[in-house]
């Protein structure tokens, strides 16, 4: 494909480019080629003002429906290229996003390394993988394009010939023509256990042995070994909210699969360091330890009987090999001729470890026992343990509630819990809670909810007894509004063991609250001090030393919209603050984020930057969903990149003293309320209070036909019902990018920033509040995504066009005065104008989107109209796949 020469300078982007043309034209034949051609230049054309898009049209009109399907693919293999070579160039990344950076920064304001350390022995900071289904390509899709990122890397030092003795270019030609012929669609739903081997993925192939290398950087950077602080999270085979395929089968399948994962990694782990570490007892001393192992490993093979080392590193694989064997139950690929006796926890194998590297730094310089291969391995030990991620628990408030009436019932406690009000209830679960006597009955008949949920419950307590209780550390409880949501989720762990009553009661899982809409937001603090008033709760949190608050950006934002979504969880951050400081426990906030702007999206350094004053202390976990995985974390070097970034900002917002001042920040926050209720109004005025507007949404987007991507295991909906409220943020945020209006990232703002009367104040806000900033950022890349005009071809599709020109009307008028607004404030004249990188990136993009919306219209247009060739279906899926793709954060 012809390269963009006025439109990017990124030589990576027009080497693949051109390659991917090579193979459009050898596979696809020199018409297509030329038809592609003239559409991709013709659009490139309009965008730069010297074509119309009646130009466009005419070249899509012209092609087949077989044709149709390639240009798709064409277009979307381009979009895939060109992020690769944008995240090769650093253009994703933040300046000064490092943790060298940081501690340069840090002592400038007078933080030392003792103080960032002392930070780091209590901190947590944990990147969460979930299965949210925002993930379009298939796997196989993610895999090419990772080769061709390994053998791009290639070419950056210079080599021209793979270890396989392949010239690198023709090699990335050749991955480029896999990916043409690759199949893009799925053609089978995902099941939980396709989640979880994806997950597996990439824990495998680049959290184990990323995180190891971080960590080394870090010790050099900090002049001494920092503790283990950073560690991955999974929702993969524990989220059951409005899933009905996550069961304790599939709980169980996640943990063994997880298990195997990491014990195979430290068997090869081992095994590489047995065949390194030739030490001889004839050349150096080995100290007692060393000789201990070796004499236990049961290794007398002459040939190594000077290499205690070896023998020592032998009898760690015999007992790892064991381990895996009762873990995971099968013999691991390698199963060595040894037998050992197994691991009981993570520790003993790193105790046997932590005695192999003291022995080597008791020799000469200590060379052999700095970092290395058993360094990493070591600190991979500490990370992953026998479990490789921590794995949360979820379920929603209304099936606890269902359950624990059904228990109570059951066991002659109470008749009808459901009836009680809060303070009723909550007393009766307190009361119970004191007791030992179990609710459940072996001889008792449940429903199958009830059954479902306790069978969860006892895998989690075999788990913990198989695993250790790091394997799964956190209930997650959405749509939490009440303290007797918390407290019915510690009544159901007690029926497991995992909650177990006393003097000290103690809580092996923590109960973690998800508030999720404006109105849960605004509760949170007082929930959060009615739960620590209670002296057994107190009790158990303050042992533990933290308590968990889940953050819900996307319900929230489907609630209020982005304005107000994105003020009231910072409110309610703060609000929540002096809480936990009053209660003497330490706060943990957990970011429910996604990978688009309106779920949360966005720089994950700028918005952990932007957290308020004392709501980080060095702990935050956050949600990774869909596309951002393989976004973030789909190679070594973006996952290395990504992952610097969010502790080099969790450092900074822990540790570096406020810079606002309290005045400043008193007007700021006023006028914040001020905006965050205009806004609010606006946004609910037009999606809930606008007679039709379920149905134009539901005509203009392709949400009907995003149904039929095979991206997920869970239903779109919560309910059998076409209402708003019971729609799930993705596929709202994910339609309404499809159609190029984007609009939960700014809808409301408009009108808000319109109606505020002091400008002034507005441009302080920015320059100086980095919450302000980083908000209004987001929604600038937004808008500048968003294109009115296409979106108004998408309206054309609604039936009623009254109502279709009334309600986008409302919209288009809307965005008008958003972008107004946000370039008055910024004191810019256009959009990105003062962040050049991401505005070439997006106008690098849209003469390549915007021919996949065009033709997306045509291909809905004729299914609706009821047309049946199985072409344009799949035609409305490929569109869909390669828009999301183009765009990057859609969902």
């Amino acid at each position: 494909m012809a390269s963009l020469p006025s439109i990017t300078n990124n030589p990576d982007i027009r080497f693949l480019g051109r390659l991917l043309g090579d193979v459009i034209r050898a596979y696809g034949g020199e018409e297509l080629f030329k038809r592609t051609e003239y559409i991709r230049s013709t659009s490139v054309d309009r965008h730069r003002g010297v074509a119309g898009a009646d130009a466009i049209d005419q070249g899509l009109d012209r092609l087949t429906l077989d044709e149709t399907l390639d240009f798709v693919r064409g277009f979307m293999l381009f979009s895939m290229l060109a992020n690769l070579a944008e995240d090769r160039q650093g253009i994703t990344t933040d300046e000064g996003a490092d943790v060298a950076h940081t501690l340069t920064r840090l002592a400038e304001d007078g933080i030392d390394r003792a103080q960032v350390m002392a930070l780091m022995q209590n901190a947590l900071i944990a990147p969460v993988l979930t299965a949210h289904p925002t993930e379009v390509r298939r796997k196989s899709m993610i895999d090419h394009r990772n080769r061709i990122a390994d053998l791009m890397a290639l070419k950056d030092r210079g080599i021209d010939e793979t270890e396989d003795g392949d010239q690198v270019d023709e090699a990335i030609l050749r991955q480029i023509a896999l990916l043409w012929q690759t199949r893009v669609l799925r053609r089978e739903r995902l099941y939980v256990t396709d989640e979880v081997e994806t997950a597996l993925a990439y824990l495998r192939d680049v959290f184990l042995p990323t995180l190891p290398a971080l960590y080394a950087r870090w010790d050099r950077a900090l002049g001494e070994r920092c503790p283990s602080f950073l560690k991955p999270g999974s929702w993969i085979g524990g989220d059951r909210d409005g899933n009905p395929y996550v069961t304790a089968e599939s709980l169980e399948h996640a943990m063994q699969r997880a298990a195997e994962t990491a014990i195979g990694h430290y068997l090869d782990a081992v095994n590489a360091l047995g065949a390194e570490l030739s030490i001889s007892t004839e050349i150096s001393h080995v100290n007692g330890a060393v000789g201990r192992l070796a004499e236990a490993s049961g290794d007398h093979a002459l040939s190594r009987a000077d290499e205690p080392y070896r023998r020592a590193l032998s009898g760690i694989y015999a007992r790892l090999a064991a381990t895996h064997q009762k873990l995971v139950g099968k013999r691991p690929p390698l199963p060595g001729p040894l037998t050992g006796e197994a691991y009981h926890t993570p520790q003993e194998l790193r105790d046997d470890l932590a005695s192999i590297a003291r022995a080597l730094a008791a020799n000469g310089s200590g060379t052999l026992a700095s970092g290395g291969a058993l360094g990493r391995l070591i600190r991979a030990v500490e990370v992953f343990g026998f479990h490789l991620a921590t794995l949360d628990l979820r379920q929603n408030s209304a099936v606890h509630e269902r359950v624990v009436a059904e228990l109570l019932k059951g066991a002659g406690v109470e008749a009808d819990y459901l009836a009680l009000d809060e303070d009723a209830r909550v007393a009766l679960l307190r009361r119970e809670l004191e007791s030992p006597r179990p609710l459940t009955s072996p001889y008792a008949q449940y429903s199958e909810e009830t059954a479902g949920e306790l069978a969860i419950l006892h895998a989690a307590a075999r788990a913990h007894a198989t695993y250790g209780r790091e394997c799964i550390r956190n209930y997650v409880i959405s749509m939490a509004q009440s303290v007797s949501d918390l407290l019915e989720v510690h009544l159901m762990l007690k029926e497991a063991g995992l909650y177990v009553p006393g003097e000290q009661p103690q809580a092996h899982i923590m109960v973690v609250p998800l508030f999720e809409t404006v109105a849960d937001l605004e509760a949170a603090p007082a929930i959060m001090a009615d739960w620590f008033a209670l002296p057994e709760v107190a009790a158990v949190a303050r042992a533990r030393g933290h308590q968990e608050v889940m953050i819900g950006y996307s319900d929230s934002n489907k609630d209020g919209g982005y304005l107000t979504s994105t003020w009231q969880l910072s409110r309610g951050s703060t609000a929540l603050a002096p809480v936990f400081e009053k209660a003497g426990v330490a706060i943990q906030l957990f970011h429910g984020r996604g990978g688009a702007v309106g779920r949360g999206g966005g720089s994950a350094f700028a918005a952990i930057q932007a957290q308020p004053p004392g709501t980080v202390q060095g702990r935050i976990r956050i949600t990774e969903q869909g596309e951002v995985i393989a976004a973030k974390y789909g190679t070594r070097a973006s996952a290395m990149v990504n992952l610097e970034a969010m502790t080099a900002a969790t450092l900074r917002a822990s540790l570096e003293p406020v810079r606002l001042a309290a005045a400043d920040s008193e007007r700021f926050c006023t006028a914040m309320d001020e905006l965050s209720a205009t806004a609010f109004k606006a946004y609910r005025g037009l999606v809930y209070e606008t007679d039709g507007f379920r149905s134009f949404f539901r005509q203009m987007t392709p949400i009907a036909e995003i149904s039929g991507l095979k991206i997920g295991s869970r239903p779109a909906s919560r309910k059998k019902s076409d209402a708003i409220e019971d729609l799930r943020a993705i596929p709202w945020v994910f339609s309404w990018s499809q159609a190029r209006v984007m609009l939960p990232g700014w809808y409301g703002v408009g009108a808000a920033l319109q109606a505020f009367p002091d400008k002034g104040l507005l441009r302080e806000m920015a320059a100086g509040w980095p919450f302000f900033a980083a908000t209004l950022a987001n929604m600038e890349m937004v808008l500048a995504k968003s294109d009115m005009g296409v979106a108004a071809r998408y309206a054309a599709l609604v039936e009623d066009r009254a109502m279709a020109n009334r309600i986008f009307g409302q919209i288009r008028d809307g965005w008008q005065a958003t972008h107004d607004g946000l370039l008055t404030i910024t004191r810019q004249t256009r959009l990105l104008e003062k962040h050049p990188a991401l505005e070439t990136s997006i106008r690098l993009r849209t003469p390549y989107i915007e021919p996949l919306n065009l033709l997306q219209i045509e291909l809905l247009k004729r299914y609706r109209a009821g047309e049946e060739d199985p072409r344009i279906g799949e035609g409305i899926l490929l569109s869909i796949n390669a828009i999301a793709t183009a765009l990057r954060n859609s969902g």
